[in-house]
């Protein structure tokens, strides 16, 4: 290895004498022929995989983190593990707004973006993708990579669904522990080997738990499309052998019910991001014929416990994870974490701790003139109003001359008027839990997995006066 300076020569001896640091693998089977994704309806296999992977690394600027920008699922994968070769940290801002990206590169000084497409304008030092099409797969028996446990692989932020998005280092050590749980959950249903579609983008971190680490870590396909509107679901589907898992949330979920498009034969469905009411739950599995499973974490925690909503409304955690309820939420500790983390959310345990009952979460909860309320549920007796297509509740910032911070809402209910969806909701809820202001909008402020921005959220009730 070349040395641009003495000072860089002094770095290297000193990492040189480090004691070993342990390894996991970059790919879960050393398996050339193993089927990691389907593009284009067209198996790609690891060792043509690793090869587009390569290629891609040796373009790569010498940086020490990077905005994955890619939409299309294989660019994602590819130069993911692209910049994890070259010890760089992809970032994952929660949106690919211009100043969300600004944002994630500011905090990274010396970082840049990397994409597929020819974005104007672009982020600060931009670097496109070579083409993907047709790779060459490197002769013989590739040389499988291996990556050091304590390395930071990701850096994800979370929605801002509760005020400014915060960011959340992952290694790949915590990347290996939070799939192998969720590769065991959804291995008791679907056996060895499935094929997966999703919805959800791969910057999420439901969507890089899915769509990413599971094909990379398990024997499992991923279709490689952003498929959106229910007819594009069902053509992905298409594309890719049984059995067939589809990874979606709440918002898309209703989409596909609702739009009565025959799907290709499911396995089982998957949803996250949002609270799922048993309703849709039970509407899905009749339509499609297939399990839908939910799964709980958080962008700083990963995956922890799935249940299936129609079976009922416990949720069991998955192995070596353990809850422990305090006043004001729960700390979690679980493979994946370096160290325990405290969670807003409430929960009751059962008796032998294995599973839990979400109680609502201690921001969300209520008090004006000594009543209590929670927003999870104003948000539950919203939505159940006869007509309204979507809505949500959300307490505002500012308080009044008694320092009461008033309830707002947004609805979406084309055949109603604002009056009376107050009425409807008045039978249903305390007087001094009524939303106001209430506003009827053309549709939800949701970002690509569903979510509400709070920052969002507040920009729309102030344009709607």
């Amino acid at each position: 290895m070349t040395c641009r300076n003495q000072g860089e020569h002094r770095l290297l001896i000193v990492q040189d004498i480090r004691p070993r640091v342990a390894r996991l693998p970059l790919l879960g089977a050393a398996d050339p022929a193993r089927v990691v994704a389907w593009r284009h309806g067209e198996p790609v296999g690891a060792a043509q995989f690793l090869a587009s992977v390569q290629a891609v690394a040796a373009t790569l600027p010498d940086a020490p983190a990077a905005v994955n920008l890619c939409e299309d699922r294989y660019a994602f994968l590819v130069a993911f593990c692209a910049l994890v070769l070259r010890g760089q940290a992809n970032l994952l801002p929660s949106s690919r707004a211009r100043q969300a990206v600004d944002e994630a590169m500011a905090a990274c000084p010396g970082s840049y973006a990397l994409g597929e497409q020819a974005l104007d304008p672009a982020p600060r030092g931009y670097c496109k993708l070579p083409p993907l099409d047709a790779p060459a797969a490197m002769p013989g028996e590739p040389d499988w990579p291996s990556i050091p446990i304590d390395q930071v692989v990701a850096i994800g932020y979370t929605s801002g669904s509760t005020g400014k998005p915060s960011a959340n280092a992952k290694t790949w050590g915590n990347f290996h522990a939070s799939n192998a749980g969720n590769l065991a959950m959804l291995r008791a249903v679907l056996g060895r080997r499935f094929e997966l579609v999703a919805t959800v983008p791969s910057q999420h971190m439901y969507g890089m738990e899915t769509s990413v680490l599971l094909p990379l870590l398990g024997d499992v396909g991923v279709q490689t499309g952003r498929p959106f509107f229910p007819a594009d679901v069902a053509a992905a589907l298409a594309e890719v052998p049984a059995p067939r898992l589809l990874v979606t949330t709440p918002v898309h979920l209703r989409a596909l019910v609702e739009s009565g498009v025959a799907l290709p034969p499911v396995a089982a469905m998957l949803s996250a991001t949002a609270p799922l009411s048993v309703e849709l739950a039970r509407a899905a599995e009749q339509r499609f014929g297939a399990p839908l499973l939910e799964v709980f974490g958080s962008t700083e925690t990963c995956v922890f416990a799935s249940r299936r909503p129609t079976a009922g409304e416990e949720w069991s955690l998955y192995d070596g994870v353990d809850l422990h309820p305090q006043p004001d939420g729960t700390a979690i500790g679980a493979p994946q974490l370096d160290q325990p983390a405290v969670l807003a959310d409430i929960v009751s345990l059962s008796p032998d701790g294995r599973r839990f009952r979400l109680r609502g979460r201690h921001a969300d909860l209520l008090e004006i003139a000594g009543k209590r309320a929670s927003l999870g549920d104003l948000n539950r007796r919203l939505l159940a109003v006869p007509g309204v297509r979507d809505g949500v509740v959300f307490q505002l910032e500012d308080g009044d001359a008694l320092d009461v911070h008033r309830i707002a809402a947004l609805v979406v209910a084309p055949g109603l008027d604002e009056h009376a969806i107050l009425e409807a909701l008045r039978g249903a809820i305390d007087p001094l839990f009524l939303p106001r202001p209430l506003k009827r909008v053309d549709a939800l402020p949701r970002n690509e997995t569903g979510k509400l921005p709070r920052a969002a959220l507040l920009d729309m009730l102030h344009r709607h006066g």
